[in-house]
């Protein structure tokens, strides 16, 4: 990127807290999936909010297919981000992909991150016998919704956003929706085949950070067994909060709920 991260990213600090709270968002969405929550935790957080790079809200060329091959690349972004910040300690929150960036993040710098809470988390979305692991989908579901998303595009987000949202939240999907068609069609496409080809479950182990892993009754992108295979394979450094809510995006259909959830995830130990 030629010009600063913290502008080409959209970078925002609110709020008149002593603590620094990240909030990430996952794909499909942008910083604003965070907009209903945000006023729960200004008044005790210093909250950074960003764009991932392949948000529809930031400047695609400043998107490079070349490099951001692996979820590397984002952790690269977001340790950049907290260093221009000069940020030394910070909690996170991570949805969907950005739990995962989150998780490695932590591995890199792990006396940069106090807690990591983890929204609809997979490490692996393939499915998968090994270890008892289901992931929710087999690589033929992939190929099926690639194919779909190249087709037509708009057919496709129309179908998703009310399944991925789940719950009877018509203004959630409306967002949902809003946020995918910002997202160029080619770059929305590369970034699911980067996710969904990811496998990160051998890093799991690795994680010396104390995680809250959000979990849903259902979800369709994450289903419960892999809130639970976390737990295990965190050995000792996490635990599952589970919501009494459905769907993958909880701070777009029920945010005062989630907000309630998130703030006791923060004070636990």
């Amino acid at each position: 990127m030629f010009t600063s991260i913290l502008d080409a990213l959209n970078v925002h600090v609110q709020g008149s807290g002593n603590q620094y709270l990240v909030f990430a968002h996952g794909l499909g969405t942008d910083q604003s999936a965070w907009q209903r929550i945000l006023p729960y935790f200004t008044h005790h957080y210093r909250v950074i909010l960003y764009d991932l790079v392949c948000a529809g809200s930031v400047n695609p060329d400043y998107f490079d297919c070349h490099h951001y091959t692996t979820l590397d690349a984002y952790v690269d972004d977001l340790l950049s981000i907290l260093d221009a910040l000069s940020v030394t300690c910070c909690a996170y929150v991570g949805h969907s992909m950005s739990a995962m960036i989150g998780m490695l993040a932590s591995i890199r710098r792990p006396n940069l991150f106090t807690k990591l809470i983890l929204i609809g988390a997979s490490p692996s979305f393939r499915f998968l016998n090994d270890k008892d692991y289901h992931g929710g989908f087999e690589q033929q579901d992939f190929e099926q919704v690639f194919s779909a998303m190249e087709a037509n595009y708009e057919a496709w987000v129309k179908g998703f956003a009310p399944l991925a949202i789940g719950a009877d939240v018509p203004e959630a999907v409306r967002e949902f929706s809003r946020t995918l068609f910002n997202m160029r069609p080619d770059i929305s496409l590369f970034v699911l085949r980067t996710v969904c080809n990811s496998d990160l479950r051998g890093i799991l182990g690795l994680v010396k950070v104390s995680c809250v892993i959000m979990q849903t009754t259902r979800d369709y992108s994450a289903p419960t067994a892999v809130a639970k295979y976390m737990e295990e394979q965190l050995e000792g450094q996490g635990t599952v909060l589970w919501l009494d809510t459905e769907g993958h995006l909880p701070h777009l259909s029920a945010p005062t709920y989630l907000a309630n959830q998130l703030h006791i995830a923060l004070s636990s130990q």
